[in-house]
């Protein structure tokens, strides 16, 4: 199914995980000629608490708007697709690298930003040195906080040691993280590391609507420094 306004239009997709799990996902193309040769896909948070990409499609229509296709999907368990969700978001892994697999396939494309939100964001760190193609990552209130480490800790080491350009969006009042936790982690980490703080913004309101635009316009930023 096929929807269309006009400044860019939505698709739907399926696409296999490499362990075999069926992903539903969704496309959204510019309607203008004129596009990024970068294609963005966006890995939403957390699933267990209900997490699904429906909660990424304001970012992805901004963009998809602005001449970058982006493309989002349900994660294990989320939405219409099959499998079981993990706790620790480890098996969303390989739904994040076929995604991103699907998407070089498809689009014939070198050139991928993995935008994630939240776990998300954990998740898609620890996917972006296994695939060739991502040339920028977006961690948008990546879970670095003590307590959220039990869960998420895992998957930070991938992020951190890893040599592509990387931007972290947080909100100064995010609750998991806080702003120095965020600097400490980053202090020694590889690679070029830009951070943005939203001044009073909590964890959860980042993820609302009334911040997608705001997100948007920060990773077309950060699309012209790749």
């Amino acid at each position: 199914m096929a929807e269309e306004n006009g400044t860019h239009s939505r698709s739907t997709c399926t696409i296999e995980s490499t362990d075999g799990v069926t992903l539903d996902g969704r496309v959204y193309r510019p309607t203008s000629e004129n596009n990024s040769t970068v294609i963005a896909v966006l890995v939403h948070p957390y699933s267990v608490l209900g997490g699904c990409q429906g909660l990424m499609r304001g970012i992805a229509r901004a963009l998809s708007s602005r001449g970058v296709i982006a493309v989002t999907f349900d994660t294990r368990g989320a939405g219409k697709s099959n499998g079981c969700a993990s706790l620790t978001g480890s098996a969303e892994i390989n739904d994040v690298i076929s995604v991103c697999k699907w998407v070089q396939t498809t689009f014939s494309t070198n050139r991928i930003i993995l935008i994630g939100s939240s776990a998300g964001a954990a998740i898609a760190g620890s996917a972006v040195d296994q695939v060739e193609q991502v040339v920028g990552y977006v961690g948008l209130g990546y879970p670095f906080g003590f307590t959220v480490s039990i869960l998420f800790g895992r998957h930070q080491k991938s992020i951190l040691q890893s040599p592509k350009p990387k931007l972290f969006v947080m909100g100064t009042n995010d609750g998991f993280t806080s702003v120095r936790q965020l600097e400490n982690k980053l202090k020694d980490a590889a690679g070029d590391n830009t951070t943005h703080l939203i001044q009073g913004a909590s964890h959860f309101q980042m993820e609302g609507p009334a911040f997608d635009g705001g997100m948007a316009n920060l990773i077309l930023q950060f699309i012209t420094t790749l």
